[in-house]
């Protein structure tokens, strides 16, 4: 088994489902085209779920690649022994492009400037760099605008041509392939694929091509090209609601987030609860106190509304939520079915009737990618399921 289960009770913990993270991988693959690869998106500590055992995992479970945003995360991974293929795409001048070249990671370029400093490094570290370049079809955020792609894409070519760099990819991303039928996704797919054959044609020979996400992973196979980047679906999560639920695509939440009841008491009516009184209580009445609040991630936006599994009910918090604890109200005949070390049960699979990541973002206005990843270090995170020979997942990898 990844990691260690405490023998004795924790103030909170975030249960890490290694079985259901490899059982999505495995989900996931099984939807993409024929001889498209799977890339597990271990970035921003695995969307909060520990990148190192999620990588293992995930490779364990035939992901070919691994995707990061900075190479800081990528040169972790390579540090813990993990030697399957790493794209890492957010780069900053003066980030260490000579560390990323020697530990061969792929490094996304996006603009002259970072061809620049990408070329200077590998003359530096006397060995070609891989690099992938991104175009921007029509996102906005990163990646080269189409009038400037003949540029990059002749200066890339040069730079191969003179043994510097060696381009293994050509990407892009969309902007709202979570949204079933929007005009934009097919109009990025239509640029995208004009750029290709322009880098193809120019003499671009990539390794990989690839513009799919977790929602074009699980909706638009005709964007699956060589490879596919699955982030929040890996870990269990549907990209959007208006796609279908986890269920629907056959993917299981991988984290549960639970904690030890800290208090219950008995209060008269009208007695304020939490930091300005936003919620009175309506007749006497029992409190449980839990032990999460927004210094563990637990979003302030969802005071009054997030959901929480105690004693067999679903409750909802009770005034605000506070930087360390909130509160919830078990109402007055809850009986002694709850008391000091009782579990709560913030957001699970839902297989017991617990609320599920997405139903905290309905709470709390926001997507559920950002409920798992704002769990903070103060919540250890706990490995199940894991398997023996998950250790050495990531140095098998793929190989090169």
């Amino acid at each position: 088994m990844t990691g260690t289960v405490p023998t004795s009770p924790l103030r909170a913990r975030a249960e890490i489902d290694l079985g259901a993270l490899r059982g999505n991988v495995r989900a996931l693959r099984a939807r993409l085209a024929p001889g498209a690869g799977l890339m597990a998106v271990v970035k921003s500590d695995a969307y909060g779920h520990g990148a190192l055992p999620c990588a293992r995992a995930a490779l364990d479970a035939g992901a070919s690649w691994l995707g990061t945003a900075t190479p800081h995360e990528a040169l972790a991974l390579r540090a813990a022994g993990v030697s399957a293929p790493v794209l890492c795409w957010l780069w900053t001048p003066g980030d260490p492009w000579r560390e990323a070249i020697e530990a061969g990671l792929d490094m996304s370029v996006s603009a002259m400037w970072a061809l620049r400093e990408v070329t200077e490094a590998a003359r530096e570290a006397g060995r070609p760099a891989r690099i992938q370049l991104k175009a921007d079809t029509g996102l906005g955020r990163n990646g080269c605008q189409p009038a400037d792609w003949p540029e990059l894409v002749a200066a890339a070519r040069a730079a191969e041509r003179d043994g510097t760099v060696r381009v293994t990819g050509l990407w892009s991303h969309f902007a709202c392939a979570d949204e079933p039928g929007h005009a934009s996704t097919a109009a990025q797919l239509d640029v995208f694929n004009e750029l290709l054959a322009y880098a193809e044609k120019a003499g671009i020979e990539p390794e990989v091509r690839h513009i799919a996400n977790s929602p074009a992973a699980l909706t638009l196979p005709e964007s699956h090209f060589d490879l596919v980047r699955t982030g929040i679906a890996v870990y269990g999560i549907s990209p959007s609601a208006d796609l279908g639920t986890s269920r629907d695509f056959g993917l299981r939440p991988v984290m549960t987030l639970s904690a030890s009841v800290a208090l219950v008491k008995r209060v008269p009516e009208g007695h304020g609860v939490s930091y300005g009184h936003t919620y009175r209580t309506s007749a006497e009445t029992t409190l449980a106190l839990i032990p999460l609040g927004y210094a563990d991630g637990i979003p302030r936006h969802a005071s009054g509304r997030g959901p929480v599994l105690v004693g067999g009910t679903v409750r909802r918090v009770a005034g605000r939520v506070a930087m360390d604890q909130f509160v919830v109200d078990l109402g007055a005949d809850s009986g002694d079915d709850v008391g000091a070390g009782t579990p709560a049960v913030l957001f699970g699979p839902g297989d017991e009737g617990e609320p599920t990541a997405a139903d905290w973002a309905e709470a709390a206005d926001t997507i559920a990618y950002e409920i798992v990843t704002r769990i903070g270090p103060r919540v250890p995170r706990v490995y199940v399921n894991g398997q023996e020979d998950s250790e050495d997942a990531g140095r098998r990898g793929a190989g090169r």
